[in-house]
């Protein structure tokens, strides 16, 4: 349980639990917590040809109160008599991050780790049996959050659209121009969703404030609950190695396998919070320096697309990815094209000034103007 008090030390007053206190974000914007890529992709999403008719065509269709009356019905709602310590979670963050109305939480029965935030009109919070066995407190404390940060974001529309049409695809996938129809726009709200979770990753931290155990259910959700023989470090490390590791076809099958995911990979995920934890951006918000809703109206969405351009600049700029060193190269004017996608495809060494057919007793090993990186 915890004891909530309205502090007045700065511009986030401050929450006191036991043996720490948390900071409160009176009216935060979700402009706050939103990473560049998931507004990017939102934006992107909502010009895509034909998606505001099938929106406006589902928003009618969709059995959002079939879904309410299935979880009333056949899951565990979080109350003060069931589940009371989800419950009382469910409060602390929709405080910390002063969400208006408490959404209804429910516990269903899967094996399964898995969390969501669906519905059209309110959103509904799920969370599996396999999710919160899963955790510890402090952990289930960042999913939590992270669900309450899809709520204020107001993801938990599309993921309702994207849940419907995925099962929708499935039924009519005989009909060939109208399962590719279809199949546009579930790739490219997969797209946004994977986006939407690692702004959702930051709301978890946000409300949980222990970046240590938002690492830990990350990785606890990729590797089970053997905390004793998995390190926070090595796991991190894991991304490293997989954002920088092999060549161009690594590249290809890197982005081949996530195309069906709706959420990035677990270790990609753990990289991408850490390094938000460490940033001034969190540091300002944690100090109290945040865009608040009242100012949402004024957000200018040419600020939002820039911040979206200079994110992704900035990101193939310090990627270790062969593909984005190569994206790289050809913006900077890389000569000898074709022979350096050769060498990026094939793996082999020096890329395209490591030598030429006219000068085969070069060492291959030696030297070269240029590299895959």
């Amino acid at each position: 349980m915890s004891d909530s008090s309205n502090g007045s030390n700065g511009h986030a007053p401050e929450e006191r639990l036991p043996g720490r206190r948390r900071r409160r974000f009176p009216g935060i914007s979700s402009r706050a917590y939103e990473h560049p890529a998931d507004r990017s992709a939102l934006v992107a999403l909502r010009k895509l040809s034909g998606f505001d008719t099938v929106f406006k065509a589902l928003s009618g269709l969709l059995p959002e109160r079939s879904l309410r009356l299935l979880f009333l019905s056949d899951s565990v709602r979080v109350g003060e008599q069931q589940f009371q310590h989800l419950h009382t979670m469910l409060l602390d963050a929709c405080y910390v991050l002063d969400l208006p109305k408490v959404p209804p939480m429910y516990v269903t029965q899967d094996p399964q780790p898995n969390a969501m935030c669906i519905g059209l009109d309110e959103p509904v919070i799920v969370v599996t049996t396999g999710l919160v066995e899963l955790l510890d407190e402090e952990e289930m404390r960042a999913v939590v959050g992270h669900e309450v940060g899809h709520a204020l974001s107001g993801h938990a529309v599309y993921r309702t659209i994207l849940l419907f049409l995925t099962n929708f695809a499935v039924k009519i996938a005989w009909i060939p121009l109208g399962n590719v129809a279809i199949m546009a726009i579930v790739t490219a709200l997969r797209e946004w969703f994977r986006k939407s979770e690692l702004s959702a990753d930051r709301a978890g931290l946000l409300a949980g404030q222990d970046v240590q155990a938002s690492m830990r259910g990350l990785m606890k959700i990729a590797g089970g609950n053997h905390l004793h023989e998995m390190n926070v470090d090595a796991f991190l490390a894991q991304a490293e190695e997989y954002e920088a590791g092999g060549d161009l076809r690594d590249s290809v099958l890197k982005i081949l396998n996530v195309l069906p995911r709706s959420h990035p990979f677990t270790t990609v995920r753990a990289a991408e919070l850490k390094k938000w934890a460490a940033s001034r951006d969190f540091q300002r918000i944690m100090d109290g320096h945040y865009p608040r809703r009242e100012q949402d109206k004024d957000a200018s969405v040419a600020d939002s697309f820039r911040e979206s351009a200079n994110h992704y600049a900035e990101s193939v700029k310090a990627s270790k990815d062969p593909l984005m060193g190569l994206v790289r190269d050809i913006a900077g004017g890389a000569g000898e094209f074709g022979g350096r996608l050769r060498d990026v495809f094939t793996g082999r060494p020096g890329g395209a000034g490591g030598g030429s057919p006219q000068d085969p007793g070069k060492d291959p090993g030696g030297p070269s103007e240029g590299g895959t990186a």
